[in-house]
């Protein structure tokens, strides 16, 4: 039995009174992100042998923003039932079971922070948002209540167990009250004794105050709720209720008496790796859970992630039991949000709490030991790989700054997760294992980081010393290249780590000695290949299993090759358009080795491609080669490609990862996909196929899951188009928005930093990690994923808004005091218009001298008795200079330092005034320019007039204060300015370096250009930054324009050529042409081409190809192309032909044959007449090669190749070569055959050889290589002759005269089904559609006689013998492949299931080979491997001794042939000679024992 699929699924949310509940019977659910995941526990978890009772069981997916609070209804016969708060305003109620919304509402104002389904009310649901407001809802009947007890922020509510109108509520400041919503929300008691945020509130569970015989505490305060003396009621009688608080203690209370009677603090813990600081009250959240069957005991968080059972009979002593004493490090290790307890169906107490820790814990109550342990995610899961040591052991890369390593091979626990988070601080964007040591893993991160890791040991990771400045995209590990190479064999490590990053480079690392610097692999490969344009920005690397050859992945969207050890360029991959996410080889393992040279990569477009690098790798050329024809094209999904992976149990499959929100299996050979995943709801980022699993695919996405699932359980077999396209969009979109969140009361969220939680306490790194940790990822969708880790909008708004209700008191009253003297006010504003008429008296300079001479006469009389003797006197006395300093104004009658002093504390009170233009003006008078300006620098208010005056003060301060201002203006963000001032001090260099690096090209080069040599390499280096940049952000024409500047006519062209459109290729093409570059030009006229064929605008394609002088031989095929659509089109109805076609004028002629009309058009049109021409243009296309074709191969694709193999035949023919032209036409008529395309075949040799194939038997000699091409190609001809009589005999139709004779009507000749569709299989073409046999009236015609007769020439032993082996080979190997495949399996059972007994083992390997997928034979007896080996040695040793003219070409299968013939003898009679029907029983015999035939030779036989 297959296991089920598993899901590591997001975090739960933070900050959270209530955010996770349990129903009874085993379903238990917690909210992450925007959703809430199912649980379900217990033994109806269908959870594997040995496998903790648990299983995710699925998602309720709807609300748009964080999910705030989940509860269950806890009442018989609606444990389905539950509901959810959210920070987009509403409420819903679910079913579980069928995950539909049954109600909702949007009733509250503000952000939801509480939420209760009543335990003694079946339809009533309680929610509290920040603003104090409470809602009622009652489910049934569909009516609400609005309550508003005080305006402060709530933290949390629990409705009471006992009576049904009473509600606890608890808040940020910490007052806990108890109101009576039928009376209105009424306050029964308000409980004070908390200081801070009331975490959780939980009632006891039984009425009652007899359960603890405790009195009150004598520290407890005796107050009185509301004043009053209350007498007691029933509602008021026996009840206690705990509240944890941030505060760090527990309260309980009683209700009968509205105090606290037990205060329980908080204990110290020290645990492993140090204590928690106790001072650090943002560490605390404090949860309660009050187990039912348990009253005297009361469950609490604490410090740092422990659990804790109270005994409340001892309060005295302070008595708690700590959970998990007995196992080490089974805790969770940071603070615990939620309790919730959990009755199984087999009765068992369970416990289940969620933390900051990532884990979802489940406790056993009876043994306070942990059970088991949900391991999730905190961010996008950006990669997964497998260690290829430890098999089955995956490592995940997550934005919340963590490794996952996934032990998948577990029995005794599904979710065997470790955590590294060491030295990462960042998100993990790339991961790499090496390939033989174990342990040993590399990552990256979003940083730029490259680190390894030895998840074998609790070691901190080896950080490389080198950085990349942007993200790390891919890691990979392959040989040492140099300079790291040229050591000793002792001197250097084996396999080297490359890291590629966002900036466009891949880095070299020594593992053995990270520290010392990376190397860039450029240079290397620039200096290897004499390169002499830029080098491509790279995306991706990967290299070959064998270690001798790596693939660079290219921004351009190219993918280079190169060889090991100097990194030669081998060939380079011109088929992306777009950016290269990914690049896979095929492993080297399977059954076929040469697949080993297939490459599959994909890209920003939906496209993926395969190309077969085989011919390339082992031919060497000299100089690199260009492919821009894929080998396999696998089209379907709608965005862009991700990640890539082969399935290491097959051949030839493969599994993608793409942004339309799905995975595809494709077999790539077939190019056919086969399963397609819709699992996620984000866009997905990874994929990984289990080494172990043929079936099993783990995947990744932005929706913070990993998800485990089975091909052979997917419902759909290829990506969603249209209206499905449409709703997997929606099912994504339908995650968090980020806009209103970043934007919501962006002030009231500063003091929210002392709650964001951040890393481990000994963990000094992750202090600024608060809002990296919980999930987030790209900078598209990631700001919004940080929310779940704040603390919830109560936390932050609570006290402004009881603040903000007390201020709006005292504005009423204000107002209504104020409100008889408001005319009052309104008529001094009716002149301020006139007096603003009035000029504006200018500021004094001398203000505080000017006031001194506006004081009282007595004042005034004492200056001038100070200043006469001043002036008077020799010398001064220490009275008079006091009084002097004292009354500095009298500075303007004295000497020049009486002066100086009062312009200096003028020049004071002007800059605390805030008019610095006034104190430089004072300085300016007293002559100190130079103090002004370095004044000015200083306090960063130097101005244009300032620096304009600067030259009085010399050449030496002119320079200096026009540097100074330029770096003020730089501060103020004023480039061009600063840059313009630069200039004027002849600093061109600085100026233009300050417009390049502040993104200012186009004034740099105008600069530039203006004032330095046109040989300055300053001016090169301009335009290709600027350049480079236009190209990335997607400007490809001004790129372009940038690169010819630089005289790289190269770049620009390729640059222009990016944008993929015919007009773009068209000018690049021209580009090339004029700047000499002729490879490139012809390449992009072809692809321009190639464009325009696709919307069949012939002319336009004849244009472009007309750009370069060397597609001459490609004008001729596409000539011939635009001849054959033309031919086939006039063959279909009117009413079917395509209208937007743009045909020449010769193409629309009819005169003459196809071959006449061609040959015409291109004497006329192209001048290809003599047969020099012709071997000239037959030179050039003969260089060009084409992949084979498959049933999956474009229609439009295979014309041209097709249209290229019947050019060179004709170019053949016209040159008289003979011996070419036979197979060249040959191959033409292969393409049709092996695409399954019977009826381009069949009008290849009407257009071609209407006369039948005798005429080049003339023309050929006996001994020529061409005979045996000649025999094939004859072959074939008989061969569709040979069907076509069939089908006649089927279903005679208009053209059946040729081959049948009717004697009967109509109505009886017509047969039920066409057959006009040719299966290209040999065990299908066997068997027309065809229902009924031929009347008795039909008779062959004599031309149908004479080919019958012609088919000895299809009975060809030495074929039939020779295709016998070919298919003996073939089966052998598909057997082996099988028995390998079932040995690794067995070998996997083994060593998965914990060691079983030898008796065990024994059975199994007994019972092995008599499964039913054992390879067997048709008399259900096993075939050994001896017996395989036999027949592949002696079959292999039968194709040795065949001559290579036997092998060289295809022949039509022989016994397929023999099958057709012997049912047109079967319908009608006499038609076939005797001894031909004879002759082909007689092969298939001796040829028909293959198990493709041997079905139908015993249906001949009986």
């Amino acid at each position: 039995m297959k296991p089920e699929p598993r899901t590591l699924p997001p975090s739960p949310n933070w900050y959270c009174a209530r955010c996770s509940d349990a129903a009874p019977g085993g379903i238990f659910g917690f909210a992450a992100r925007t959703s809430v995941f199912l649980v379900r526990v217990g033994p109806g978890a269908g959870a594997s042998p040995g496998a903790p009772p648990f299983r995710v069981v699925g998602e309720l997916v709807g609300h748009t923003e964080r999910v705030s609070g989940f509860t269950f209804s806890h009442h018989p016969g609606q444990y389905n039932l539950c509901a959810t708060s959210s920070d987009d305003g509403t409420v819903k109620i679910w079913d579980v079971e069928t995950r539909a919304v049954v109600a909702e509402h949007s009733l509250h104002q503000h952000t939801i922070s509480a939420l209760h389904w009543s335990p003694t009310v079946k339809d009533l649901i309680v929610s509290g948002d920040e603003k104090g407001v409470v809602f009622c809802y009652w489910l049934n009947r569909n009516d609400s209540q609005h309550l508003f007890t005080e305006p402060r922020t709530i933290f949390c509510l629990t409705c009471s167990p006992h009576h049904e109108d009473l509600v606890a509520i608890g808040y940020k400041d910490g007052i806990v009250v108890i109101i009576d919503i039928s009376k209105k929300g009424e306050v029964i008691h308000r409980l004070r004794g908390h200081d801070d945020e009331i975490h959780s509130i939980a009632w006891c569970p039984l009425s009652g105050e007899d359960c603890l015989s405790i009195h009150q505490e004598e520290n407890s305060e005796p107050t009185i709720p509301n004043g009053k003396l209350i007498t007691e009621t029933p509602i008021t009688k026996g009840c206690y209720l705990a509240t944890g608080s941030k505060d760090q203690t527990i309260r309980i209370w009683s209700c009968s008496r509205g105090r606290g009677i037990m205060v329980l603090k908080l204990p110290f813990l020290k645990r492993r790796g140090g204590g928690v600081d106790p001072t650090v009250k943002e560490r605390l959240w404090l949860t309660l859970h009050w187990p039912k069957n348990q009253p005297t005991q009361l469950v609490s968080s604490c410090f740092g992630g422990e659990l804790l059972l109270w005994d409340l009979t001892q309060s005295w002593r302070r008595k708690y039991t700590l959970f998990s004493t007995s196992a080490e490090g089974q805790n969770h290790s940071r603070i615990v949000f939620n309790l919730c307890p959990l009755k199984t169906e087999d009765g068992k107490q369970l416990l289940l709490s969620t933390s900051m820790d990532r884990d979802v814990k489940c406790w056993d109550m009876a043994t306070l030991e942990c059970c088991w342990t949900l391991p999730s995610l905190g961010g996008f899961a950006y990669s997964l790989a497998f260690s290829p040591v430890d098999v089955g052991c995956l490592a995940i890369g997550v934005g919340d700054g963590m490794i996952r390593v996934w032990n998948t091979l577990s029995i005794k626990n599904n979710y065997d997760v470790k955590n590294f988070w060491q030295g990462v601080k960042s998100k993990v964007t790339a991961l790499c294992w090496h390939p033989n040591k174990e342990g040993c893993l590399a990552f990256g991160t979003d940083d730029g980081k490259v680190g390894l890791y030895d998840t074998c040991s609790n070691k901190p990771p080896q950080i490389s010393s080198t950085y990349h400045k942007k993200t790390v995209y891919r890691l990979a590990w392959g040989p040492p290249v140099p300079p790291m190479s040229l050591g000793g064999e002792g001197d250097r490590p084996s396999l080297t780590l490359y890291s590629c990053g966002g900036e466009g480079i891949v880095l070299q690392h020594n593992p053995w000695k990270l520290s010392g610097e990376a190397f860039d692999i450029n240079k290397l490969v620039r200096d290897t290949n004499s390169i002499r344009y830029k080098l491509p920005v790279h995306t991706e690397i990967s290299w070959k299993g064998d270690g001798k050859v790596m693939a660079l992945g290219n921004e351009d969207g190219s993918i280079e090759i190169f060889q090991v050890p100097n990194l030669k360029l081998l060939c380079t991959i011109q088929q992306h358009h777009k950016l290269v996410n990914a690049i896979v080889w095929h492993h080297e393992h399977g059954s076929r080795p040469e697949l080993s040279c297939l490459i599959a990569s994909g890209s920003n477009n939906a496209a993926i491609y395969v190309h077969n690098l085989r011919t390339v790798l082992e031919s060497n050329p000299e100089s690199p080669v260009t492919i821009t024809e894929p080998f396999r094209t696998l089209s379907g999904h709608t965005a862009k490609v991700t990640s890539l992976a082969w399935s290491p149990h097959h051949d030839g499959r493969l599994v993608s990862a793409c942004y339309d929100g799905t995975a595809q299996v494709w077999d790539a050979l077939r190019e056919e996909p086969l399963f397609n995943f819709r699992g996620h709801r984000g866009r997905l980022l990874c994929v990984a196929w289990s080494p172990v699993d043929p079936e099993c695919i783990y995947s990744g996405a932005d929706d913070f899951c990993v998800y485990r699932w089975l091909t052979s359980m997917q419902d759909h077999s290829r990506p969603p188009q249209g209206k499905k396209c449409i709703e997997l969009e929606k099912k994504r979109l339908s995650q968090p928005k980020p806009k209103l969140k970043k934007k919501k009361k962006p002030t009231l969220r500063l003091p929210a930093k002392q709650d964001s939680p951040v890393g481990n306490e000994e963990e000094s790194t992750r202090g600024n990690a608060g809002p990296v940790e919980n999930g987030v990822s790209d900078q598209d969708a990631e700001e919004e994923a940080q929310e779940p880790e704040l603390p919830p909008s109560p936390v932050v708004s609570g006290e402004a808004v009881s603040c903000t209700a007390v201020s709006l008191g005292f504005e009423k009253s204000k107002v209504t005091v104020n409100s008889k003297a408001t005319p009052l006010k309104k008529e001094p504003p009716k002149e301020k218009p006139e007096a603003l008429l009035k000029k504006r008296k200018a500021r004094s300079m001398l203000p505080l001298s000017t006031s001194l001479d506006h004081r009282s006469k007595e004042e005034l009389h004492r200056d001038c008795l100070v200043l006469a003797t001043a002036t008077h006197a020799k010398e001064l006395n220490e009275d008079v200079s006091a009084d002097l300093e004292e009354r500095f104004h009298l500075g303007l009658f004295t000497d020049r330092a009486t002066l100086y002093r009062m312009m200096e504390t003028e020049g004071k009170g002007h800059l605390e005034s805030g008019h610095p233009e006034l104190f430089h003006q004072l300085m300016l008078w007293k002559g100190d320019l130079k103090g002004v300006l370095q004044a000015a620098a200083e306090r960063g208010e130097l101005t244009d007039s300032l620096v304009a005056v600067a030259p009085v003060a010399g050449y030496s301060v002119w320079l200096w204060a026009v540097e100074a201002f330029a770096k003020q203006l730089c501060f103020q963000d004023q480039y061009v300015k600063a840059a313009s001032y630069l200039l004027s001090i002849h600093k061109v260099y600085e100026a233009v370096e300050l417009l390049k690096s502040n993104h200012f090209y186009r004034e740099a080069i105008a600069v530039a250009k203006a004032r330095l040599r046109p040989e300055d390499p300053v001016l090169k280096d301009l335009y290709l930054s600027w350049g480079s940049i236009l190209e990335r952000d997607g400007h490809y024409a001004i790129a372009a324009k940038c690169y010819l500047g630089a005289t790289s006519a190269y770049d620009a062209a390729k640059v222009l050529a990016r944008k993929g459109d015919a007009a773009s290729l068209r000018t690049a093409a021209e580009l090339a042409s004029i700047a000499g570059e002729s490879e490139l030009a012809a390449s992009l006229a072809l692809r321009c081409a190639q464009e325009l064929l696709l919307v069949k605008n012939w002319v336009g394609a004849q244009e472009a190809l007309g750009l370069h002088e060397s597609l001459q031989g490609q004008r001729l095929v596409f000539s011939l192309l635009e001849l054959l659509c033309r031919h086939l089109e006039e063959k279909q109805p009117p009413e079917v032909r395509s209208p937007s076609s743009i045909y020449h004028p010769w193409a629309t002629g009819s005169e003459g044959t196809l071959v006449q009309r061609v040959t015409s058009v291109w004497r006329s049109a192209f001048s290809v007449d003599t047969p020099e021409q012709c071997r000239a243009a037959l030179q050039k296309l003969q260089d060009v090669k084409y992949p084979s074709a498959t049933s999956n191969t474009p229609f439009r694709q295979l014309l041209l190749h097709v249209c290229h193999d019947l050019t060179l035949a004709m170019l053949s023919q016209q040159a008289a070569s003979w011996e070419e032209a036979v197979p060249a036409l040959l191959q033409a008529v292969l393409r049709s055959y092996t695409s399954g395309n019977f009826t381009l075949m069949q009008e290849i040799y009407s257009a071609f050889l209407p006369g039948g194939c005798d005429h080049l038997r003339d023309k050929l000699d006996d001994l020529s290589l061409a005979t045996a091409a000649f025999k094939s190609l004859e072959a074939f001809f008989i061969y569709g002759q040979l069907y076509e009589v069939w089908w006649s005999l089927c279903g005679p139709g208009p053209e059946s005269s040729i081959w049948v004779k009717n004697t009967v009507s109509a109505e009886q000749k017509e047969p039920d089904g066409s057959a006009s569709d040719k299966d290209t299989e040999p065990g299908a073409t066997a068997h027309p559609q065809s229902s009924q046999p031929p009347g008795p009236g039909l008779r062959l015609s004599g031309e149908s006689e004479r080919l019958l007769s012609a088919c000895r020439e299809l009975f060809s032993e030495r074929h039939a013998s020779l295709q016998t082996s070919q298919r003996t080979v073939a089966e052998v190997q598909e057997t082996l492949a099988e028995m390998i495949r079932q040995h690794q399996k067995s070998q996997l059972c083994k060593a998965t299931a914990n060691g079983p007994s030898r008796d065990d083992t024994g059975r199994e390997a007994e019972q092995a080979p008599s499964q039913p997928q054992s390879p067997r034979e048709e008399g259900n007896t096993p075939v050994s491997l001896p017996e395989l080996t036999r027949r592949l040695t002696e079959a292999k040793e039968r194709i040795a001794e065949f001559p290579e003219s036997v092998k060289a070409w295809p022949f039509p299968d022989v016994l397929e042939c023999c099958l057709v013939l012997l049912h047109i003898g079967s319908q009608c009679p006499g038609a076939v000679n005797p001894e031909m029907q004879q002759q082909a029983q007689k092969l298939l015999q001796k040829y028909g024992h293959t198990r493709t035939y041997r079905r139908h030779c015993q249906t001949l036989s009986t």
